[in-house]
């Protein structure tokens, strides 16, 4: 396998139309951050790259559905996820945007030179038209009824009832979201990259040499190569994004899928000028560069990007695999002097108690919410995100088994286990190292056992196993608290305290271990028990050693690690997602038209009454009916109303209603319902009566 002088690693450039929430963190943060944690204590030179992606049609229309402007849009999000990935310690060297005029000025450039070289092809084609709004319309900008499933709300670009891909030009009755017209055809001109041209050089490098990618990004790529590449539009007709550089392209920018993963690129060159520049103030805010330096001794970004001794790797969802594994390598193939992708470890989705994770239901943990929620609990969302990451499968997030994590694992195994030791070493030696003495068969065991570890995480960290990486991580916490177990040092030392000098010393170095090997994982956490430890800085390589803690060293007084999560804390945050989930779907829901018009005498032929419930019960064998005895002022009578649901029979004698009293009787269930009372729909699908404000007497008319 080769041999890399140096690392560059990405994380998909996150839409700054909205927070980031846990699905994303386990797609393509927190993988790429324990990666890049682990490369830099291996002292290797690494860049590890993101910023907000802050063009495409979600921006204009969050920006239209608020009110303000994209670039007000833009500048929200951008700080909203950039201080939540800083607090939950994701530790990019930059996290640029794409609205930057450095940024601009790459996209544009790299546009012109294959432009120059003439790479694209130029067609012009047939698109939706907004004739009161004087614009083409993107994807997005169009709705109207899927021809697949009849769904009346689809986009341009995809149903999201049945999940269909769809062209614009198969919506029945598209309107447009601007103006709310239907939209007519209009010609209009594009430029397109060949895709086709280079299938041949797409499938060497995926198909041949790199068999050793992920399944699940391999056969994704693999399905696409067999189905044939066609070209790909990289402009469209839009006010915001980066204009398109050549002339006879005024009012198009590029389209956003060409210009995001540039970014990668641009973001790069930033963070070396400002390196140059010495980290001025303004962009050190701005881009949240590293306040320490960049683990890169690379003379300048061309070096992280156009030399063979760098590993490229992308970490991203599995919805970009075909952007990182086919179009952005043709990009790089048709400028000709950029390196490819040494791997692309596309994780699958992550689900929310046991439902797909939605933006637009508010079915989502949003990282922002949980920092202040938990606060100084970063490391808790940390470990049970890489506990429960779906490298291979969709996997589900639970609040159930977020508690069960922190309070069976974090507690009971790893804090307990380093707790046992600290307290220990303070109630027998005050704190101080002690000497390590005679060592038995068994301490040999263990020693040996603990030299393993390094290498063995190391070893799942750099196959992208995170997962198994984290599970070998507790079973070293597991091995402490065993050896400490089975020597059992509080009963030895009353009989034998040289003996007990060696066992805590062993316990200490498995500790000062831990300390080391969970930077990657738990970074706040490792900081905390390495001050408790006064464990000085220790690179990688160093752990395995059973003398990270000299003897004589004195360390700081027991800290708890990790505190138990309680019943009532969970029970919140279920009830916060339910309410949530409800009040948007509240929110969104559409009040139903109106039916077409009656005439005055068709409505008169109504005869409304007010009259009072005087019997209630259920109607067997059903779940929403009711059978009612009502006194109507003209008389008793019996209604059946699908009410069961929302009432107690027994909770709504005495109620007053509103009753149609000259609806012909119906049979249901066997009952003659002889009338219908009134009944009003709330937003979220609940029934209240329609009745009046005060009691009145029973047969008064409702006109």
């Amino acid at each position: 396998m080769k041999q890399f002088k140096r690392y560059t690693v990405t994380s998909a450039l996150p839409y700054t139309n909205g927070p980031v929430h846990i699905g994303h963190l386990a797609g393509a943060y927190l993988p790429a951050d324990i990666f890049v944690r682990y490369l830099r204590s291996k002292g290797r030179e690494v860049v590890f790259i993101c910023g907000s992606d802050e063009h495409g049609v979600p921006i204009t229309i969050k920006a239209k559905a608020e009110g303000v402007t994209p670039q007000q849009v833009v500048d929200k999000y951008h700080k909203i996820i950039g201080d939540s990935f800083r607090d939950f310690g994701i530790s990019f060297d930059i996290y640029h945007r794409t609205s930057s005029q450095t940024h601009h000025e790459t996209s544009a450039d790299f546009f012109k030179k294959l432009y120059d070289k003439g790479e694209f092809i130029v067609e012009e084609s047939e698109q939706y038209f907004d004739e009161k709004a004087h614009q083409f319309l993107a994807d997005r900008y169009i709705t109207g009824t899927c021809p697949e499933c009849g769904y009346d709300k689809a986009y341009g670009d995809q149903c999201e009832s049945c999940g269909s891909t769809l062209n614009a030009t198969e919506l029945i009755n598209p309107k447009s979201t601007l103006s709310g017209e239907p939209p007519v055809l209009k010609s209009t001109k594009h430029w397109y990259l060949p895709l086709d041209k280079y299938q041949p050089k797409l499938e060497k490098y995926i198909l041949e040499d790199h068999q050793n990618w992920k399944t699940n990004v391999f056969g994704q790529c693999k399905s696409w190569l067999s189905q044939g590449l066609q070209p790909r539009a990289v402009t469209r007709d839009l006010e915001w994004g980066v204009p398109v550089p050549v002339e006879g392209a005024e009012g198009k920018v590029l389209y956003v899928w060409f210009d995001a993963p540039i970014g990668y690129i641009s973001a790069t060159k930033e963070l070396f000028k400002s390196k140059e520049a010495g980290y001025p103030a303004a962009k050190k805010e701005e881009y949240y560069l590293n306040v320490r330096e960049p683990q890169s001794g690379a003379a300048n970004w061309e070096e992280h990007w156009k030399s063979e001794d760098t590993k490229l790797v992308h970490f991203i969802g599995k919805d970009n695999i075909v952007f990182h594994c086919l179009i952005f390598p043709a990009m790089l193939m048709a400028d000709g002097t950029y390196t490819l992708a040494d791997d692309v470890p596309a994780n699958e989705f992550l689900n929310l108690e046991n439902n797909k994770i939605s933006t637009s239901r508010n079915w989502a943990v949003w990282l922002n919410d949980y920092l202040v929620d938990f606060k100084d609990k970063q490391d808790v969302l940390r470990y049970v995100l890489c506990s429960t990451f779906p490298e291979t499968k969709d996997n589900d997030f639970t609040w159930k088994d977020y508690q069960a994590r922190n309070n069976n694992e974090l507690v009971a195994i790893f804090g307990n286990f380093i707790n046992r030791v600290a307290v220990l070493t303070h109630k027998y030696y005050e704190g101080v190292v002690p000497a390590l003495g005679t060592l038995t068969d068994f301490d040999k065991e263990v020693i040996e056992e603990l030299k393993s570890y390094p290498a063995k995480i190391g070893a799942s960290i750099e196959a992208y196993r995170f997962r198994e990486a984290m599970q070998e991580f507790m079973n070293l916490a597991r091995l402490g608290n065993k050896y400490l177990a089975d020597t059992e040092p509080w009963k030895l030392i009353k009989t034998d305290e040289e003996r007990v000098k060696t066992i805590m010393n062993i316990g200490l170095q498995i500790a000062a271990n831990l300390s080391v090997l969970a930077e990657p994982f738990i970074p706040f956490s490792a900081k905390k028990l390495a001050d408790m430890l006064n464990l000085a800085e220790t690179a990688w390589d160093k752990t395995g050693d059973i003398n990270l803690l000299p003897e004589g060293d004195q360390i700081a007084e027991a800290a708890l690690l990790f505190e138990k999560v309680e019943d009532s804390v969970i029970e919140q945050q279920l009830q916060k997602l339910e309410a949530s989930k409800a009040a948007n779907e509240a929110a969104s829901k559409t009040v139903t038209p109106a039916k077409e018009n009656i005439t005055f005498d068709e409505f008169s032929k109504m005869d409304i009454r007010v009259g009072t419930i005087l019997a209630a019960e259920k109607v067997a064998k059903t779940k929403k009916l009711l059978k009612l005895t009502i006194d109507t002022g003209i008389d008793q009578r019996t209604v059946v109303s699908g009410i069961a649901e929302y009432f107690e029979p027994e909770n709504i004698i005495g109620q007053q209603v509103s009753i149609l009293v000259n609806l012909a009787p119906r049979e249901i269930k066997g009952i003659e319902s002889q009338g219908m009372i009134l009944m009003a729909e709330d937003a979220d699908g609940k029934l209240c009566f329609a009745a009046p404000t005060a009691a009145v007497k029973n047969g008064s008319e409702i006109r």
